[in-house]
């Protein structure tokens, strides 16, 4: 693996306080290489897609910053709730304003998903739409393994912290395994 310093931007797919996929994030985000730096986007900030308002006045502030740390950095780690069977609607906002213009940021970005749920499934639907959602935008999704944390609520104490060893171990693992990833897209693109 690479030592060079990496910058990965997390994205928790639910703006709730407490939210057990931004517990999920900043457990993924403790697990990455120490050479990995993570930096947790507030985007609480972006508007609503709006086409006319792109068309007149371009890019919001809110969603201009993000794309140029988006296009920066070496990962993208999106961990996120299923709604409905699906892509949070907020988040599905966030990307659809992302992916305008032909420099959309996306593009050839290793990206690793995980999710976390109070039910059984641990949001294994929602990463099969987010798949479908970043192939659109040519990411490059880091396969395997995958992480979908079931039953959520009791795997982490009211501090936020996984209390359970292993969910710490798939996360630990799939966060090795993006770190090998971040390096071979980039040893990929290079040539």
């Amino acid at each position: 693996m690479n030592s060079t310093k990496k910058r990965v931007i997390g994205i928790s797919g639910s703006l709730r306080k407490d939210s057990l996929n931004t517990m999920a994030l900043k457990l993924a985000a403790s697990k990455l290489p120490a050479n990995v730096e993570v930096e947790l986007l507030d985007w609480r900030s972006v508007p609503p897609f709006d086409a006319d308002l792109l068309a007149a006045e371009g890019f919001p502030a809110s969603v201009a910053a993000i794309r140029e740390r988006i296009a920066a950095a070496d990962g993208v780690l999106i961990v996120t709730p299923e709604y409905n069977f699906s892509v949070p609607g907020m988040l599905k906002n966030l990307l659809d304003w992302i992916s305008r213009g032909t420099d959309q940021p996306f593009a050839r970005k290793p990206v690793a998903i995980l999710s976390a749920s109070g039910g059984p499934l641990g949001g294994a639907r929602v990463q099969y739409e987010m798949r479908k959602l970043l192939q659109c935008l040519n990411a490059l999704p880091l396969a395997k393994p995958e992480v979908f944390i079931g039953n959520a609520p009791a795997k982490f104490d009211a501090e936020g912290q996984c209390k359970d060893e292993d969910t710490v171990r798939f996360v630990q693992a799939q966060m090795q395994a993006f770190a090998s990833w971040i390096d071979d897209v980039a040893r990929m693109t290079a040539a």
